[in-house]
Order: C-alpha cells, then structure tokens, then sequence
C-alpha cells in the first residue's frame, strides 16, 4: 500500500457546522460522502477530505496519493469553502501533516 500524503488547515468561524453541512450536501451529489452536524468525510477521486466543526473553527485533513493531487484538493475544497462562506473573510492555511485519524496537532 502506498502512503499518503496529507494535508491539514483549521479554519476559524463561527459557522463551521453549517459549511461542514453545506460542503457535503453540495459534494453529495457526484461523490461518496457521509455526515453528520460534526463532522463528515468526502471521497474525490484525487483524495479524501474529513471535516471536524468544532467551537469556533473547522478542521480539515485531506488524504492524496501524491503532490499533484493534493494540490488539486486542497484548491476544489478551499474554492468551495470560499465559495459558500462569501459573507465571511475566511483564511485557509494548508499545512503537512497527520491525517485526523493520526492524532494530528491543531
């Protein structure tokens, strides 16, 4: 088995439930996606992304093969986050590291 890079941001909002809930609503529809009001998993077809909505931030892990397909994840989750968070300046820093299931650091 290959391993897998990984890639994670907290982003800081007071709505992070909602997102998490309107991101995997949206990629529901083209994707395998499961949730629930704190937290859900989208599988792409470059990588995987798990949504953590916490108190004040929502914590995204994404999971890619390689460098090129992280990349490509990182820019469709961050789009429609941007996109859906529109009355909000939303800051999205990516940083290596553990995935979620990893005991990443926040």
């Amino acid at each position: 088995m290959d391993a897998l890079m990984h890639s994670n941001a907290a982003v800081t909002t007071p709505l992070a439930g909602r997102y998490l809930q309107q991101l995997c609503k949206h990629f529901a529809h083209k994707l395998d996606v499961t949730f629930d009001e704190r937290s859900g998993q989208v599988v792409f077809p470059t990588g995987t992304c798990r949504l953590d909505a916490r108190e004040g931030s929502l914590l995204l892990s994404l999971s890619a093969p390689d460098d090129a397909r992280m990349t490509q994840l990182q820019d469709v989750v961050a789009r429609h986050l941007v996109r859906f968070a529109f009355r909000e300046e939303l800051r999205i820093d990516w940083h290596p590291g553990p995935g979620a299931s990893d005991g990443g650091k926040a």
